[in-house]
């Protein structure tokens, strides 16, 4: 079952922006650098571009994540 409830800013469905992934306005406590780190290696989930300027990253691989983190 996903803990979708527990990120309550967030949609059930769709795309997320980094600012509403890390602290403190997100649930992940780390920096920037080390989200993108994280990235580069496949730690994390990949970005989604949806425009030139625009990054985000779907809302079911930051769920999985943290269901697998717990």
């Amino acid at each position: 079952m996903s803990k979708i409830q527990n990120h309550a800013p967030w949609p059930h469905d769709g795309f997320v922006r980094l600012s509403s992934i890390l602290a403190p306005r997100g649930p992940l406590p780390i920096s920037r650098s080390s989200w993108w780190a994280g990235v580069a290696s496949g730690r994390y989930p990949k970005p989604v571009k949806l425009g030139p300027r625009i990054t985000a990253w779907r809302v079911r691989d930051l769920v999985q994540l943290m269901d697998e983190a717990s």
